[in-house]
């Protein structure tokens, strides 16, 4: 099929009511505005409502971003008891100055009786009239049909009753929200098409994810002739989230032939994604399709093999079409053509059967063999294979460290540790004291105190995340430990990986490569790029 499908995000309102999720104003603003580069169709910014003065705000400063998006203002019907032109929502709504209003309603005979203390005909008057009054007063009305699924399912007449109502007062498009995210795709069909017979206006479609469906669900949604979809990137939303918009674009413009932000756009969907993660300081999800670091991420030696002869074989579409690239995982299941295929990115001019190869293997399985694990660890993949290369040295070399902390009873706050370190740069030592809140902070703090004079652009590198992992829990406080670090100056994100019966020495060889990483990043750049194998062999 083919067509544009308008995208409606909700991440400013429906994903910030995600646990864990708060946008402060300045967030949310520059969160629209990465919406509006990325070429979204709406933009809905919040309930303004008095009890909500970051979103008042918010209205009144998003004004000034002149957005090409339409942004959009979010509420619900009148209260039974008020006029609309009485009614605080409504008139708080359009407060808002925004050209566009959603507000939603209740389809679910349920909610009318015992959450609105309503009848089933006031319910529906209340629709009519909240909707025609928005519009009278000049606004494009979007109408968000709650819980239409469920309530079609207790009584199928009085759900497009309510679609009707909306559909008289002079809804722009209606959207049908399967709210509690229980509806099955086979449903929605069927649903779907009969709420298509029942209004002429646009459909819609506003799906949750409790039962892993929602983008499913909004697929079939607009194969029956949905002309909107509303979600949230990343699928942020309450409980188990909305729709995910990283997912549903790509499959709505790569398998469907639509057009939603359009291919020029697509392609930075994987970083409109970590750039949302990073502002709502949430682990980006590495699992996602078609954004996440995983999702063309190959380990087995069968797959790498047939990989490197055909991409098709072990992959649905472009990574590139997304913003994201083709991985390949080096573990103890790798073989040559792992190993070629990993190296390929930095010496493209590499084959099989050179020797280093099997070097550079054999250097890998020692280390796994030891507790080392790669996957997530690429800095320390090519700072390894470049060094068993013999094409990178070391610009500083760790001599020494101690690290020490302290609490007293009768001191406020947490502990404060301190490091003392010993490096050596061009035969010059430096010893350096820092101090942190604990001691992987201390240790990088007297690190960078260190090196940062002789090196200034590590000033850059931050820390951007830590785990340890036990891999001998039955050998008990003698266990060995698994340190993964993963560092970012800001343009890169690498990983660096550590291990030993000490959780400090573990953190000290992850920290010390992580800043190895950058050096050797900075010295390639300085001196036009990578250097193939070929070339220096």
């Amino acid at each position: 099929m083919a067509g544009t499908v308008e995208i409606y995000d909700s991440t400013l309102r429906d994903g910030a009511q995600a646990e864990g999720i708060t946008y402060s104003l300045q967030d949310k603003l520059e969160i629209a505005r990465r919406l509006d580069d990325l070429g979204v169709h709406y933009i809905e910014g919040g309930w303004p409502n008095p009890t909500n003065p970051k979103d008042l705000a918010f209205f009144r400063e998003v004004r000034q971003l002149n957005l090409k998006a339409t942004v959009t203002a979010f509420g619900s019907t009148r209260r039974a008891t008020n006029a609309p032109g009485e009614d605080a929502t409504l008139n708080t709504l359009l407060k808002a100055e925004t050209s566009s209003i959603t507000i939603f309603g209740k389809s679910w005979d349920l909610h009318v009786t015992e959450v609105l203390k309503s009848t089933r005909d006031e319910n529906v008057a209340l629709i009519e009239d909240s909707v025609a009054y928005l519009v009278a007063e000049g606004r494009e009305v979007t109408y968000d049909a709650e819980h239409f699924f469920d309530g079609f399912k207790a009584d199928a007449e009085y759900a497009l009753e309510t679609l009707r109502a909306a559909e008289r007062g002079g809804a722009r498009i209606v959207v049908l929200c399967d709210t509690n995210g229980g509806t099955l795709p086979a449903e929605i069909q069927h649903m779907c098409t009969a709420a298509a017979q029942a209004i002429d206006n646009p459909l819609g479609i506003h799906a949750h994810n409790d039962s892993g469906l929602g983008v499913a669900n909004t697929i079939v949604a607009v194969e029956l002739g949905a002309l909107q979809v509303q979600g949230t990137f990343n699928g942020y939303g309450e409980r188990c989230g909305n729709a995910n918009l990283c997912t549903a674009i790509p499959v709505l413009e790569l398998k469907l032939g639509c057009t939603t932000i359009g291919g020029d756009k697509l392609s930075e969907l994987m970083d409109f994604s970590r750039f949302l993660s990073e502002t709502a300081n949430v682990a980006h999800d590495h699992r996602q399709p078609f954004v996440g670091e995983s999702a063309y991420a190959h380990k087995g030696g069968v797959h790498i093999d047939a990989m490197t002869k055909d991409p098709r074989c072990y992959e649905h579409e472009d990574p590139q079409a997304t913003g994201n690239r083709r991985r390949y995982l080096v573990s103890d299941q790798s073989g040559g053509s792992t190993m070629v295929a990993k190296l390929e990115r930095h010496f493209p001019d590499l084959r099989k059967k050179d020797p280093v190869v099997s070097e550079v293997l054999s250097e890998v399985k020692r280390l796994e063999h030891e507790g080392y694990q790669f996957e997530a660890a690429e800095g320390s993949f090519e700072l390894l294979a470049r060094r068993t290369m013999g094409l990178y040295q070391d610009l500083f070399k760790p001599l020494s460290f101690h690290v020490s902390s302290r609490k007293s009873a009768d001191e406020e706050g947490g502990e404060v540790a301190e490091a003392i370190v010993k490096v050596e740069v061009d035969g010059n030592t430096y010893h350096t004291v820092g101090e942190g809140d604990g001691p992987v902070n201390a240790m990088d703090r007297a690190l960078r105190q260190a090196l940062e004079t002789v090196f200034p652009s590590l000033g850059a590198v931050r820390l951007e995340d830590y785990k340890v992992r036990v891999l001998s829990s039955g050998d008990g406080t003698a266990a060995r430990v698994r340190v993964l670090i993963e560092s970012s100056d800001g343009h890169d994100v690498w990983g660096t990986v550590g291990v030993s019966e000490n959780i400090i020495e573990a953190s000290w060889i992850a920290l010390a490569d992580s800043l190895h990483f950058k050096l050797m990043r900075d010295a390639m750049q300085a001196s036009a790029g990578p250097v193939s194998h070929a070339a220096t062999a």
